[in-house]
């Protein structure tokens, strides 16, 4: 064998190690919480927290791989929750819909509902929303899960437009419709990346009367700044301008499946909008300037990722909330974690639970080279709810103490 060929060879294992970050050890996950009695009686329930996160061994410590197996191959062995598809016709002519999910086991006393906002794009059809929710239901929980408006091919757009990143008032009809149902259910919010983003915002912003019947939330992965977010994705460190074109792809594929609709030429004429500028558009701000930020009457795209961008309204927020980020998260860089590390460090009754590795919702677990079926995410999340639902039962007990 020839010395250059066993160069190549080395040169190759050596970025394969990098890429693979083999040399890195499982952690316990970094908590950021002012409120040690609200941390210690979350803990009870969700130990979890405390304890190291062992990524599968060959693959799980790198971000990539994680991020990457997540977007192709979802979770292992998924099963395919049976629901019932519920319609909402909305003032706008817009036909929401959202996915009923009941409880498998019947031995839990409490009435939790878990309301579930998914990822951009993203629907009750997606491997590791099927996956959670599956793994919910058989700890006795009742789902509900919002299908983005647009996203689900078999239901047409009925009204000209789609879901955006900050725009709540989707998921505040689903949860109306929600305790209309089941007026006596507690409701416990979860949202992974854009609908952590949309679940924050939905809790801070000024003005919205929430209904009494939710008693916290769950935020997975989100970038808290869409500003800050759209910068780092257009830099290619990292392969960031990579999963920036997927992203891109994803909202334009789901323009251009409902164009008969979102560009008819009554629309095209009342907004402006260009079908050739949108189809052209090579990333997400050149595809909101030419689409998103037109339809929703924004002077400019980063006014709208402002206003989109949870970070500007984690000081109203009033109920409790669980937030989780991976510092190898290749689209959510590390720098981005510093709002909220200093709002769960300034707060009460707020935990920011930060792991070394997992990815963008990967957190894949256990195993040499084949992963666990359920992942340290689906575990964790679940006992947080658990977690939640045990401090809002100890406030009620407080108050009632109290009240005597």
């Amino acid at each position: 064998m020839s010395t250059a060929l066993l160069a190549l060879i080395a040169v190759f294992l050596c970025i394969l190690f990098r890429i693979l970050n083999v040399n890195s050890h499982a952690e316990k996950p970094t908590l950021f919480c002012k409120d040690r009695n609200f941390l210690d009686t979350v803990s009870k329930i969700s130990s979890v927290v405390s304890e190291p996160y062992v990524p599968t061994r060959l693959w799980g410590f790198s971000g990539h791989v994680q991020t990457v197996v997540h977007s192709i191959l979802g979770r292992l062995k998924c099963p395919w929750p049976i629901g019932e598809r519920c319609y909402l016709y909305l003032p706008d002519g817009s036909t929401l819909t959202y996915d009923l999910y009941q409880a498998l086991n019947q031995t839990y006393e409490d009435d939790v509902t878990l309301a579930i906002c998914p990822g951009i794009g993203n629907t009750s059809e997606s491997v590791y929303i099927r996956t959670f929710v599956h793994y919910a239901q058989c700890h006795g929980y009742r789902c509900v899960v919002l299908n983005h408006l647009g996203a689900l091919g078999s239901v047409p757009v009925t009204a000209p437009r789609v879901f955006t990143y900050g725009h709540t008032d989707d998921f505040h009809s689903m949860m109306c419709s929600l305790v209309t149902r089941y007026p006596g259910t507690e409701v416990v919010a979860v949202g992974f990346s854009l609908g952590g983003n949309l679940v924050t915002k939905y809790f801070g912003e000024p003005g919205r009367i929430l209904p009494a019947n939710i008693i916290g939330g769950i935020s997975i992965c989100q970038g808290y700044c869409a500003l800050n977010g759209s910068s780092y994705l257009l830099n290619w460190q990292n392969f960031r301008r990579v999963y920036l074109y997927v992203i891109t792809e994803t909202m334009k594929t789901i323009i251009l499946r409902h164009r008969s609709v979102l560009l008819s030429d009554p629309v095209k004429k009342a907004f402006g909008l260009n079908e050739r500028d949108i189809v052209a558009a090579a990333t997400l701000p050149e595809l909101d300037e030419a689409y998103t930020r037109k339809m929703h009457n924004f002077k400019s795209v980063s006014e709208m990722y402002r206003w989109s961008s949870s970070k500007y309204y984690l000081q109203n927020i009033k109920l409790p909330m669980v937030f989780i980020n991976a510092r190898d998260d290749p689209i959510v860089p590390e720098n981005m974690l510093e709002p909220i590390r200093e709002f769960a460090s300034n707060h009460p009754k707020i935990l920011h639970v930060e792991t070394a590795h997992g990815g963008h919702l990967g957190f894949y677990e256990g195993g040499f080279i084949r992963a666990n079926p359920v992942t340290w995410l689906d575990r964790t999340v679940v006992s947080l709810i658990g977690s939640l639902v045990f401090a809002h039962s100890e406030s009620k007990l407080k108050f009632t103490a109290g009240a005597h």
